[in-house]
């Protein structure tokens, strides 16, 4: 019996042990890498069987795939089982940036902790995805972060083909994008956290904190982020001692001159997550402070998190609910917005003196924080948006299948889409890009558009069987619109998708259709008149020839329609469509 009991305290002391993280291991200096995270999670995912499971889905740039433990209390690890037994869906995403690694090593030990003490939430399914940017975590360094204290070494924040994947969830230039969409609209979390680590400003807290823009949610959800959940964040995270504060994303050059609001438009995680109605939270711990208290002031952020959606489960799920009714019967959407600088808030806030000295490399004025100087005063926060551009929805928008991409991204997104089950003539209302800028250099691989400009034409348009019809009374609403309207910062136009409509086709020979122009001014009075009134207007027109003829070519049958013709067309009236 003593052999038993000692080979059993043996067992269990080296199991304790294996269940011990890399960083623990470590001394709590080094971030695990990504195949000591796979294998631990496999390790948790063959240990407690009955309560995690870890799915992988579709593939990355790097050629691994994307890796999902699911925590479940009842063992159930079907999603759509888990929304039938009406329990909400947390997900948490770590490492897509993979030098910010702290919610990596935070949710390595959350997970374990949870299944040793059959901890496991009754209401929630805990959904983690351990590194998200595998490919950058492969690639690690202890330079790439120059103003980051730890950890021993890192990733690195762009991907393989060196893409920041926090600027890809709409333009999907990376599988990491399309495998996380496809996570992300099969589990359909209500709440979203992606963990990051800042830079800037030095300050007192350890943590800051970002929630999705309060003014671009629904108005349901928004009252509860705003009314419930951030007071219950910010006083239990204060009694845990990680007191929180919002980024500090300052007006000035430092905080005391006061902090703005962040506008996450889709193409970040939180600003997609937004486009399905799930709240987002990006917390970002203060990159100078040591390495042990930012992992362990995530850990308990990440435990709070669980704490409220667990308390909250059913009026979460009441929330989203109703989210997504609302959105599938709105008619106004907004399409960008900016910030109202009338309008602010007093926050507290805990910094360091800011002063100056001479810069020893300069030999300048240069600014540092002075630590032996805390202060605790009062700034102003910017944090109200308002609309600068709506649009009212179509009925649908048509778009012709040669637009693969698209589509295939709208049905990824969990997108209705039918098909035209044969050739149809349809009034549409189509856009025209009059005007845009375009920038010059590259950014994230595009050259990103910006300030569209659109004229709205009513035409007869040919559809063929197999065009795709997209209905605009989904719950993905705002995904669909505010990618296939142009006018929107992250839409599928701005993204470069369709720069082929912004190159003319044909054009004339001179010498040849200065026969045909004459034979259209005879033939078209009011064409002449127009040309004739515009040369009044524009002297130099009628000094050009050349501009002249070019004058009537574009209005005249001749000049190809298709030319900055946005090729997806809305459809504002109600008609029956044979579709499929």
């Amino acid at each position: 019996m003593r052999i038993s009991l000692f080979w059993l305290f043996v067992l269990t002391t080296m199991t304790s042990f294996a269940q011990l993280t890399p960083y623990e291991k470590s001394g709590e200096k080094a971030t695990t890498t990504y195949d000591e995270a796979i294998a631990y999670y496999q390790s948790l995912a063959t240990t407690f069987s009955k309560q995690a499971k870890l799915l992988t889905y579709g593939k990355t740039d790097f050629g691994k795939p994307l890796h999902l433990l699911v925590l479940s209390k009842d063992g159930i690890f079907d999603p759509s089982k888990i929304k039938q037994t009406d329990k909400r869906v947390l997900l948490i995403n770590n490492g897509i940036h993979p030098g910010e690694p702290e919610g990596i090593d935070a949710s390595m030990m959350l997970a374990r902790d949870l299944l040793k003490t059959q901890n496991l939430p009754k209401n929630v399914v805990i959904c983690i995805i351990p590194i998200y940017n595998i490919d950058g975590s492969f690639n690690r360094t202890s330079t790439s972060r120059a103003n980051q204290n730890g950890p021993l070494a890192y990733g690195f924040r762009g991907n393989s083909k060196n893409y920041d994947l926090n600027r890809d969830f709409i333009k999907t230039d990376s599988k990491n994008s399309e495998s996380f969409q496809q996570i992300f609209n099969t589990w359909q979390p209500e709440i979203f956290v992606d963990t990051h680590t800042s830079n800037g400003a030095d300050y007192q807290y350890t943590m800051t904190l970002i929630p999705t823009q309060k003014d671009k949610l629904n108005p349901t959800l928004a009252g509860y982020l705003t009314n419930t959940m951030l007071p219950y964040l910010y006083s239990e995270m204060k009694s845990k001692g990680f007191e929180l504060i919002p980024y500090i994303n300052s007006v000035k050059e430092t905080p005391d001159s006061g902090i703005s609001g962040f506008m996450e438009s889709p193409r970040y995680s939180t600003g997609y997550a937004a486009l399905h109605n799930t709240i987002g939270f990006m917390p970002e711990t203060h990159m100078l402070k040591p390495y042990d208290k930012r992992v362990e002031s995530t850990y308990k952020l990440l435990q709070t998190y669980i704490d409220i959606v667990e308390r909250d489960a059913k009026v979460i799920g009441e929330n989203k609910a109703k989210a997504d009714e609302s959105i599938a019967n709105q008619k106004t959407f907004t399409l960008d917005s900016k910030l109202n600088r009338n309008k602010f808030d007093e926050i507290e806030f805990k910094g360091y003196a800011a002063k100056y000295k001479t810069s020893e490399v300069s030999g300048l004025d240069r600014l540092y924080y002075d630590r032996n100087e805390p202060y605790t005063k009062t700034i102003k926060q910017w944090n109200n948006f308002e609309p600068s551009l709506t649009i009212q929805k179509p009925i649908a928008y048509i778009i012709p299948k040669a637009w693969d991409k698209v589509i295939k991204l709208l049905k990824l997104n969990n997108v209705k889409v039918d098909e035209l089950k044969s050739d149809v003539k349809l009034e549409m209302e189509m856009y025209y890009i009059v005007d845009m800028k375009t920038a010059q250099k590259p950014f994230e691989g595009h050259y990103l558009h910006s300030a569209v400009k659109v004229e709205t034409r009513s035409q007869t348009i040919n559809y063929y069987k197999g065009d795709c019809v997209v209905y605009v009374n989904q719950k993905a609403n705002r995904y669909i619109v505010e990618t296939l309207e142009p006018q929107a910062p992250d839409s599928f136009f701005n993204w470069n998708f369709f720069d082929s409509i912004l190159g003319q086709k044909e054009h004339f020979s001179s010498y040849i259709f200065e026969d045909t122009a004459a034979e259209l001014l005879k033939q078209n009075p009011s064409l002449k008149q127009k040309l004739e009134e515009e040369k009044v207007k524009n002297p130099e027109l009628a000094k050009s020839a050349y501009a002249q003829l070019e004058f009537i070519y574009k209005n005249s049958d001749y000049f190809e329609p298709t030319f900055m013709r946005y090729p997806i067309g809305r459809l504002t009236k109600e008609i029956k469509l044979d579709i499929k």
